[in-house]
């Protein structure tokens, strides 16, 4: 099933075409990796398929959504289906791990204080930090930051996860445990697009590789 399908998309920003003539499809199940230079424009897709950016266009669905006639009222609930992952983080710093991703269940719907405990241990303990579900933000290392990242996103069970260069600012081999454990969530059945430079850790990672360039997007066959 296709969770993201662009046919000859085109977008625009401040009226400048960005991406013309793109077409991309993400299944259950597929991990892609987005590569090009600053300013290819990796960003203006991410922004796209969470509806941030509209479809000039060509026809675009994601997650069973058309995002050529979105309605305002039905974005969130786009949104509920897509996990985000990003370089610098973006956690809440004053507070501690299970606040930090309670606040996104409350967020998105969810009450239920048990319901809510029991989503968080689940999603920390795939991503390896059950011990770290009281400690502040502040105390962990980037890379156990970038672990409650993964775990705030999935949260809610996304059919397509968004990373935006998520090895930027870690070292080699905390990137390659990170990068290996995308690959476990991806194995589990979700759709995993990221956007990197990190072509060290990608060698060892593989995935399907696609290049954004002169604002189009194709399949390459290697990082060389």
């Amino acid at each position: 099933m296709a969770v993201l399908s662009f046919d000859n998309v085109s977008i625009l920003q401040e009226d400048v075409p960005t991406l013309q003539q793109v077409n991309l499809e993400m299944n259950e199940g597929d991990f892609a990796y987005l590569i090009g230079k600053t300013g290819s424009g990796k960003s203006t897709l991410f922004r796209s398929i969470y509806a941030e950016l509209p479809i000039n266009s060509g026809v675009a669905r994601v997650a069973g959504y058309s995002l050529n006639d979105i309605k305002r009222s039905d974005i969130p609930f786009l949104r509920r289906k897509l996990g985000f992952v990003f370089q610098d983080f973006q956690l809440l710093t004053d507070r501690n791990v299970e606040k930090n991703l309670s606040f996104v269940l409350e967020a998105t719907g969810h009450s239920n204080p048990d319901e809510i405990r029991f989503r968080i241990e689940q999603v920390l303990a795939q991503v390896g930090m059950s011990n770290a579900i009281q400690k502040r933000v502040h105390r962990l290392s980037g890379g156990e930051q970038q672990r409650v990242c993964i775990a705030r996103a999935i949260l809610n069970k996304p059919l397509l996860l968004l990373a935006d260069e998520p090895t930027g600012h870690l070292d080699p081999e905390v990137s390659l445990e990170i990068m290996q454990l995308f690959k476990q969530l991806n194995q589990q059945g979700t759709a995993i697009l990221m956007a990197s430079h990190d072509y060290n850790t990608m060698r060892q990672v593989p995935g399907k590789l696609l290049k954004i360039e002169a604002g189009r997007i194709f399949p390459v066959n290697s990082l060389d």
